[in-house]
């Protein structure tokens, strides 16, 4: 009897480890690519967060993933790798003097072009973490954005 539950034991142990395994290869080469257009000039670059959470939506510094691109032709890609399936959503800005944080004016809206995933829109500030959200299963895919601009 003892001999059977060591052997439960360690086949639940190397089940658990090849599930584990199984995991971290999946999110390897899972990308989610966000394809920006309608900026209005190749200044400075675009800024984007992925985030995994509405707690931290859209919230600066808070974001899963963050990443930074360069602007060609008035777009810009932005390219998030390695990311393990889950619901996600993505916030960006343009921002054309290197700043690091969107600029707000003094009753908190955007002084630079914005956007979000989905196009969500919302009303009188962000929208909400779930209008942009995506339910990503994982392998690649791309997620378009029309930047805003006040």
């Amino acid at each position: 009897m003892r001999f059977v539950k060591l052997g439960l034991v360690a086949v639940l142990a190397i089940g658990a480890a090849i599930g584990a395994a199984t995991a971290a290869f999946s999110q390897s080469g899972n990308t989610i690519s966000v394809d920006v257009t309608g900026l209005r000039n190749n200044n400075g670059d675009v800024r984007c967060g992925l985030y995994n959470s509405a707690a931290t939506f859209p919230k600066s510094g808070q974001e899963f993933m963050g990443v930074q691109a360069s602007i060609a032709n008035q777009q810009a890609n932005c390219v998030f790798n390695n990311v393990a399936p889950g619901l996600y959503a993505v916030a960006l800005f343009h921002a054309e003097k290197g700043e690091t944080k969107l600029r707000t004016g003094f009753f908190g809206q955007p002084e630079e072009g914005y956007g979000f995933s989905r196009n969500a829109t919302g009303t009188m500030g962000p929208p909400s973490f779930n209008a942009a959200a995506y339910n990503y299963a994982g392998g690649n895919t791309v997620w378009p954005v029309a930047i805003t601009y006040p």
